[in-house]
């Protein structure tokens, strides 16, 4: 197995497509026609994961955060972090690759895992991804329609939510008359003829419609197939960022500040006062998203718990939700559990290839303890 097909089954998972357009997703460094042997896990890539991936013969990595982001103007090993770094994965025949926002956007993902974390059920997203979809019509004679309706599916058309196969259709009659050089599948060139059609609407996330047309087209019966693309500004349900959630039962508010103490193993954390004694409906986001705070409130969430948040923000939150800012690396780190377990699950009848999660913690922010 090559590393592509780790990638390929991550991007099924978390498609670069959605994530943030100034991002760096994707491949970092080396090479994904490289043969798989292990696979290291971390959040972020520092000297000390690469030791150990070295160590546990893995030659994938993949990160949460990208390790290039900014645009590098010279690789100077002796005074530069990023440079060794790059130096050293690629002495080793290391690949990187990262997931960053386009694994905080899928559901599953960075936020959904926080929010399981923190014990929420009925979780859906705080915020829906919008413009990324289309509506695909193409008309078929009734005979043909479930072939290049299956075509269209196993190409990734008709995905909503929990839900595949998705489609709309209705019958109706097409007419056409074909040149002297047309070959038309019904009836004869150089006369007009009507056929009984169905005309197949099905949603497709945008950067697969090339993928869906190219499959329907494939199979469809006619020369030239007449078909329409609609573009949407539907919410995407597939897609978002942030979480909301309930907890089983209603919670204190210093009842809850100890859960999530609790649940995400920290100490030390910073929070605004919110107006309710009582918590039970919570939003989260992962890593920083103090700017969804307005959409928190909005959402009827008794609490947002997020990360890097800014004072002029915990003021803006004051009196209005609990606002508590439980640390960048501490509200994206139970999200690893969820790739190596997905990643362990695919790759359950290759023995040989392990995914392990870094034994150490990359978080570069420390709490003195006077």
């Amino acid at each position: 197995m090559k590393c592509k097909t780790i990638i390929k089954y991550l991007e099924d998972w978390a498609p670069k497509e959605i994530a943030w357009g100034k991002d760096n997703v994707g491949l970092q460094i080396g090479t994904t026609e490289r043969e798989l042997k292990n696979i290291m896990l971390s959040l972020d890539l520092n000297k000390k994961v690469i030791d150990e991936a070295i160590k546990k013969k893995c030659n994938l990595l993949i990160t949460h955060h990208p390790l290039l982001f900014k645009p590098i103007k010279k690789i100077d090993v002796r005074r530069n972090n990023i440079a060794g770094l790059i130096e050293n994965l690629i002495k080793n025949n290391l690949t990187l690759y990262s997931a960053h926002t386009n694994f905080d956007y899928t559901k599953g993902g960075v936020s959904f895992q926080l929010a399981k974390r923190l014990k929420l059920h009925n979780i859906k997203f705080l915020n829906n991804l919008t413009e990324n979809q289309v509506k695909l019509a193409v008309f078929v004679p009734e005979e043909n329609l479930q072939e290049v309706a299956n075509a269209i599916h196993e190409a990734g058309g008709g995905i909503i939510g929990e839900y595949s196969n998705c489609s709309f259709r209705t019958p109706g009659t097409g007419t056409f008359q074909g040149s002297e050089a047309s070959n038309p599948y019904i009836g004869e060139k150089e006369k007009t003829e009507s056929v009984k059609e169905i005309k197949l609407e099905v949603l497709v996330d945008s950067w697969k419609i090339h993928k869906v047309i190219k499959a329907m087209m494939y199979v469809h019966p006619y020369e030239e197939p007449a078909y329409d693309i609609y573009p949407l500004k539907n919410k995407n349900v597939n897609y978002g960022s942030g979480a909301i959630g309930t907890l089983n039962l209603p919670m204190k508010k210093n009842e809850f500040l100890a859960h999530v103490s609790r649940q995400l193993k920290i100490k030390n954390f910073r929070y605004a006062n919110g107006r309710n004694r009582s918590i039970s409906k919570v939003a989260v986001c992962g890593g920083s998203c103090s700017e969804y705070l307005e959409e928190a409130i909005n959402s009827g969430a008794d609490a947002f718990v997020t990360a890097d948040v800014k004072y002029h923000a915990f003021q803006e939150a004051e009196d209005r939700i609990l606002f508590i800012d439980a640390g960048h690396y501490e509200t994206e780190i139970p999200s690893l559990n969820e790739v190596q377990k997905r990643l362990k699950n695919f790759l359950k009848n290759e023995s040989k290839i392990k995914v392990f999660k870094y034994s150490g913690s990359t978080n570069p922010v420390i709490f003195y303890n006077n």
